[in-house]
């Protein structure tokens, strides 16, 4: 009786113990003061990448704009070219090629290009989409 009664304590006496190890920590203060910096600069919104593919119905290389489809997108000075794995420029660009890439909507209702692969498509299992996977 006297050893029944020991051994309750003392799983008692842990339980106790691991219950206040266990306890949550105290919730941190979010409430800080916003430094002047941050309130005065505007929160940058974080735009949706659209893809696409298709071939090129027109470009007009004064205005900077190619038509794919119904869509003319906008090439802007961070648009990125890649025309047979390599990086390419907008004069690469023709009328009739089949290309691909990304987009995101302007403000102004602009559809501002990211990304332009020029040429069809890197087939499954080429030397190109191994090393990706490699890597």
């Amino acid at each position: 009786m006297k050893r029944t009664f020991s051994k309750l304590v003392l799983v008692s006496a842990l339980a106790g113990l691991l219950a206040g190890v266990a306890a949550p920590a105290p919730a941190q203060n979010y409430n800080k003061p916003i430094p002047p910096d941050a309130a005065a600069a505007p929160a940058k919104e974080r735009k949706q990448r659209v893809p696409f593919r298709g071939k090129i119905d027109s470009v007009d290389k004064t205005a900077k704009t190619l038509k794919v489809g119904e869509r003319t997108f906008q090439i802007t000075s961070t648009t990125k070219f890649v025309k047979a794995g390599k990086p390419a420029v907008f004069g690469d660009v023709t009328v009739g090629e089949e290309v691909g890439g990304t987009y995101v909507k302007a403000a102004d209702g602009k559809l501002e290009l990211q990304s332009l692969r020029i040429g069809p498509k890197a087939p499954a299992g080429t030397k190109s989409s191994k090393k990706a996977k490699s890597n």
